[in-house]
């Protein structure tokens, strides 16, 4: 079941972000809410991912620069990204910082920030809840340390919320697990040091495709048991926990019976296609009116 979690900070205290953390005696309005917004997320997920509706043209996504818009027509099978996917990773870097600088000069309104991967960086534009402006801060082959590190590119940017999903790339390449839990707390402290009005959400690395993969790594793919994902992922929401902001575990609504990454909304069992990240803006959408409503 997803779950959208916030760390406590006592038994009768208020958190950041002005909800009332309670005793688990006397749980507040917002759990229970949250509660029923489980059940509703994997209903409004069917609706969206089964339903005959158009979304590439019943959405409509405010872009910061013209430059978020190259992939405006991705095919089901692979993403494109234009002449861009030829640059290093430290043109990319410059480039996400000349976007971030636009974005704190023009301070858009709802701004949010996705900050990770590759599988942020493909997030189709037109697919991104419309109710928010959206910085795509993401890095193809990016790691915990890489965007720990690159950070400080949106300091100056004043966002609502500020999304982040990395880990798989550590996993990838042999990081310990430890290593990648505690680049999760640095990056949480120091958000909330520079941004400390903004709402900071972790979200679950997700599963891979298994023996149904056939992306080029597949081998490494299958040294990291699904398993391995599911405890750090229990580990990721601790440390959300306890460091008081909010999780989004969207692990459970792209595993099949096996606990794999379910191949209909794959690309190659790692990167996801445009029913994939329908499932996701699914669960972006009912977690921004989670929040609206707790927050009024």
């Amino acid at each position: 079941m997803i779950e959208f979690e916030v760390g406590s900070g006592g038994s009768s205290n208020k958190s950041r972000f002005g909800m009332q953390i309670t005793g688990l005696n006397n749980p507040p309005a917002w759990a229970l809410l949250s509660l029923v917004a489980n059940g509703l997320l994997l209903v409004s997920v069917a609706f969206l991912v089964m339903g005959d509706r158009d979304l590439h043209h019943s959405s409509q996504v405010s872009s910061l620069m013209s430059s978020n818009n190259i992939d405006a027509k991705i095919p089901p099978n692979q993403p494109i990204l234009g002449p861009r996917h030829k640059w290093t990773y430290q043109q990319w870097v410059t480039q996400l910082g000349r976007e971030a600088e636009a974005a704190a000069a023009n301070k858009p309104e709802k701004l949010t920030i996705l900050a990770g991967d590759s599988l942020t960086m493909w997030f189709p534009p037109q697919l991104l809840p419309p109710t928010q402006t959206w910085l795509n801060q993401g890095i193809s082959g990016e790691t915990s340390t890489g965007l720990l590190k690159r950070l400080q590119i949106f300091d100056r940017v004043e966002a609502e919320t500020i999304f982040l999903m990395i880990g798989i790339n550590d996993l990838i390449r042999g990081v310990g697990e430890e290593t990648i839990l505690a680049n999760h707390r640095q990056m949480i402290r120091d958000l909330r040091w520079l941004h400390p009005h903004t709402k900071i959400v972790v979200q679950s690395i997700l599963p891979h495709g298994g023996k149904q993969a056939s992306w080029e790594g597949r081998d490494r793919l299958l040294a990291i048991p699904n398993s391995q994902i599911r405890e750090l992922n229990q580990r990721l929401k601790e440390i959300a926990s306890s460091e008081n902001v909010l999780y989004l575990d969207l692990y459970p609504l792209f595993t099949d019976a096996g606990g794999n990454l379910r191949r209909e909304l794959s690309t190659d069992g790692l990167h996801l296609n445009d029913q994939g990240y329908l499932v996701w803006r699914s669960a972006l959408l009912m977690f921004s009116q989670l929040e609206l409503d707790v927050n009024r």
